[in-house]
């Protein structure tokens, strides 16, 4: 028996639920593993992306079954799903996707990077924007033009698949926003 506990939260501005992926696999990318399960918890309040805190429960037992559930700290909401071991894959197969785990390891620690990267990126231009509404009395016209167009830039770079231009525009729109 093993139990596991993550706190998550919402990617968007009033998003009013959350889809649960279960998914069992070595790989960091959900694409490049098995789904076991989805469910979805709904009746989150309207409320800023990142704010509702969203507990997901993992609990197997000595069966094999695994019981997910998760737990809005908000509003007391919870759903949940169970897997049973039938549901699971082979001891072939698991092996079969640790090898492929290390076989792509480089590759996909690179993909993570750059999304991982493109989430910051897009994080720090919301928050520049939520900053620049909400202070908008108290910043300079100049300033509030500049941090306007490292905005822009940051979100042109995140159009395209240039990593390094999302690194540079993020890095630049943080320098003017620590003038703020």
């Amino acid at each position: 028996p093993h139990s596991k506990s993550q706190i998550f939260s919402t990617a968007a501005d009033n998003q009013p639920s959350v889809e649960i992926h279960v998914l069992q696999g070595e790989r960091p990318m959900a694409a490049d593993n098995r789904t076991l399960g989805r469910f979805m918890l709904d009746g989150i309040l309207p409320s800023p992306r990142g704010v509702p805190q969203i507990e997901v429960s993992f609990d197997i037992d000595a069966n094999g079954i695994l019981s997910v559930k998760a737990h809005d700290k908000g509003t007391g909401r919870e759903q949940k799903i169970t897997i049973t071991a039938s549901s699971g894959l082979s001891k072939d197969e698991v092996e079969r996707m640790q090898r492929e785990a290390e076989m792509h390891a480089a590759e996909d620690a690179k993909r993570r990077e750059e999304i991982e990267t493109r989430n910051m990126a897009d994080s720090l231009a919301y928050t520049a924007e939520k900053t620049l509404r909400e202070q908008k009395d108290k910043i300079p016209a100049d300033l509030n033009q500049e941090v306007e167009g490292k905005i822009a830039t940051v979100r042109s770079a995140l159009q395209g698949t240039d990593i390094e231009s999302v690194r540079r525009a993020t890095q630049e729109l943080s320098e003017a926003m620590q003038k703020i």
